[in-house]
């Protein structure tokens, strides 16, 4: 029988609730084949092991799902459905307990994908939160680490972005059929993701997003991954439920500390006095991860400024954002000249402007 004869129906039972790995392992040890599975008959169907409540979920849903349409339909759009006995499927996720039997997958999921970090985080970050994200996860990027995310409002899109624009590899995860992009908004960045990484569910197409998807989706997330950083998260965050998977899949859970008086940090503030690695710089977790991958030697570029009012500006400017308006009265500059220097700073890479007119250092400077 051909390998593609027998995807359609790994792909006709992964439409049918509550087959997931243990009842497909059942119905292979005893038919043999999922497409022998799929012809039995109800009574046959528990001699295999099934209970008579999922032979009957099987005989009911079966007549409205045509194998050959779904192939045809994953065709159309481009995707592909890796089963776990796949070689391609990959490895770390199906070390974990509960990974899925089909992968749906738009894009490339590659073999240095294996070297892959979770980062996840509130869907209404801080600007510290969003400076945090793009600084850490621009340099692991850059240090060959894959960016495996949600696609989420917030930290999620922060993470996928910075990814993209310093041209690493980075994975969204959905909680839904990869027909459809959730949030709509983010469907541009979907895009963008798919052209240099890949978009990965394990449900499949058609299927909307509901909230009881996004916590089993989170485990996909950490289970691909050889660990998780949360970066802002309240106390009541779905970030928090990903770090608690990841626990236990036994993968390393890393954690940006925040003020005590901020509630975007209250959940990962206690994720570091349970245990996780507290994360100053991407450094942290390359050293917990013994991943001995330059530790960016492109490690913050030295800048010289070139002119005194850039000197000037760079005195200021630290990690911390600082208003422009502070800067003029520290400088004792006009706001047009500290205006235009800022910006012309901003093209060359010296500054980053971190929202409502507040600037930090984007580089070491000497």
């Amino acid at each position: 029988m051909e390998k593609s004869d027998e995807l359609k129906y790994w792909v006709g039972f992964s439409r049918i609730p509550g087959i997931g790995r243990i009842k497909t392992s059942q119905l292979l040890a005893y038919f043999g084949t999922l497409e022998n599975a799929w012809k039995a008959p109800p009574a046959e169907l528990k001699r295999a092991g099934l209970d008579s409540r999922s032979a009957e979920i099987i005989a009911n849903l079966r007549p409205r799902i045509s194998p050959n349409a779904e192939i045809d339909n994953l065709r159309h759009y481009k995707v592909k459905a890796i089963t776990c006995e796949a070689a391609d499927y990959p490895q770390r996720l199906k070390e974990t307990y509960d990974y899925p039997t089909v992968l749906y997958v738009r894009g490339s999921l590659l073999p240095e994908n294996e070297c892959s970090l979770a980062v996840v985080g509130t869907r209404r970050p801080t600007a510290y939160g969003r400076q945090v994200t793009e600084e850490v996860v621009s340099d692991l990027a850059r240090s060959g680490i894959t960016i495996v995310s949600g696609l989420a409002k917030g930290i999620d899109s922060i993470a996928h972005r910075v990814t993209l624009e310093v041209n690493g590899k980075t994975i969204a995860v959905f909680g839904c059929g990869l027909d459809i992009v959730y949030p709509a908004e983010n469907a541009k960045l979907a895009r963008e993701i798919m052209e240099q990484g890949a978009l990965v569910s394990e449900y499949p197409l058609g299927v909307k997003p509901k909230a009881d998807n996004f916590p089993r989706r989170n485990r996909i997330m950490s289970g691909m991954s050889l660990g998780v950083l949360v970066i802002e998260a309240g106390e009541s965050s779905g970030a928090l439920i990903t770090a608690s998977q990841a626990l236990e899949q036994n993968r390393d859970v890393f954690a940006v500390p925040g003020s005590i008086l901020s509630p975007a940090s209250k959940g990962t503030n206690r994720l570091i006095q349970e245990g996780a690695k507290l994360v100053r710089s991407h450094v942290d977790i390359l050293e917990e991860l013994n991943l001995n991958i330059v530790a960016q030697q492109l490690e913050m570029k030295v800048i010289l400024p070139s002119n005194e009012t850039e000197s000037l500006l760079l005195k200021q400017l630290g990690t911390e954002p600082i208003h422009i308006d502070e800067v003029c009265r520290n400088c004792g500059l006009t706001a047009a000249s500290v205006s235009s220097a800022l910006s012309l700073m901003e093209l060359k890479g010296m500054v980053k402007q971190v929202g409502a007119l507040n600037y930090v250092l984007a580089r070491e400077t000497r």
